[in-house]
């Protein structure tokens, strides 16, 4: 299985109101680059369970942070399916990748990939660059 769908770069500055999805269920890459209020973290947790995501993955600044909110948020969810939550605060983003290519939520099968760029400044070439080889070793 691994990341052989669709694999989706996301830039949400710190703050912002996250966009409407219509592609359920999928897995989540959280590359956080910057620090958030608590508030909006909660916001943006239950926007990625109400929005399909059923396996997020945390990296970066207050990672552990990110998957407690999003576990959270899968528990006060209403009907939400269960959210597996890990988080990666010694790993470097490519070996994030890595995980995500294996990675396998127990009973549903997660072709797509978002990675939620959660930063002041986007950078999809440089976020993204640990893809392909995660995707390639995974195939």
């Amino acid at each position: 299985m691994g990341m052989d769908g669709t694999v989706e770069y996301l830039w949400l500055p710190p703050g912002a109101k996250p966009p409407e999805r219509a592609c359920s269920p999928y897995r989540a890459i959280v590359a956080v680059e910057a620090a958030v209020e608590a508030d909006w973290q909660a916001q943006v947790s239950d926007w990625l369970v109400r929005s399909g995501c059923r396996y997020m993955m945390a990296w970066g600044i207050e990672c552990s942070g990110w998957d407690d909110a999003v576990d959270m948020a899968s528990l006060e969810g209403e009907g939400a399916d269960f959210v597996v939550t890990t988080w990666h605060d010694r790993d470097t983003l490519a070996e994030v990748f890595a995980f995500c290519a294996i990675a396998q939520h127990p009973t549903l099968a997660l072709p797509h990939t978002l990675v939620l760029h959660v930063a002041g400044v986007a950078d999809r070439a440089r976020v993204l660059a640990g893809v392909q080889g995660a995707v390639a070793a995974g195939a």
